[in-house]
């Protein structure tokens, strides 16, 4: 009871209006967007709702993981660091072994962030090999 009644008392002593300046999205951005420090403008919130709120030179150059509405606080939740390479998509495959460098063409089987492991499949031999996200659209495979 005595907790009911001290944030009841607490409630009704905060000023109204009174919030916090925390960074929200000036326009929509689609899953899977690049973020930009751009793409933000400030607003007063209540101090919950900026609880977790990334910074823009935070979320600048991360990727929405789901549709965020304007004026939505971005989390650490609602981005990840850039994909290069996609799910189904055309890639690059170089295979390395000391010097000895050798591409072929393959699709990826999964999506992967720079250095994160993926796996492809060749197009001709259709074999699936093991490797990390180099760069957009390529894949580094290594042979012990």
């Amino acid at each position: 009871m005595s907790v009911v009644l001290a944030l009841a008392l607490l409630a009704a002593a905060a000023p109204e209006g009174e919030g916090v300046q925390v960074a929200v999205l000036a326009h929509p951005v689609a899953r899977g967007d690049r973020i930009e420090a751009g793409d933000f403008t400030f607003e007063a919130r209540e101090p919950a709702q900026a609880r977790g709120a990334l910074d823009p030179n935070q979320a600048g150059g991360m990727e929405a993981s789901r549709a965020l509405m304007a004026g939505s606080v971005v989390r650490r939740t609602d981005v990840v660091t850039p994909r290069l390479v996609h799910r189904g998509d055309p890639v690059t495959i170089r295979v390395v072994r000391g010097t000895m460098v050798i591409t072929a063409a393959g699709r990826a089987l999964n999506d992967a962030a720079a250095g994160a492991p993926v796996r492809v499949v060749t197009d001709t031999t259709s074999r699936t090999l093991d490797g990390v996200a180099e760069a957009a659209g390529t894949v580094r495979v290594r042979i012990p």
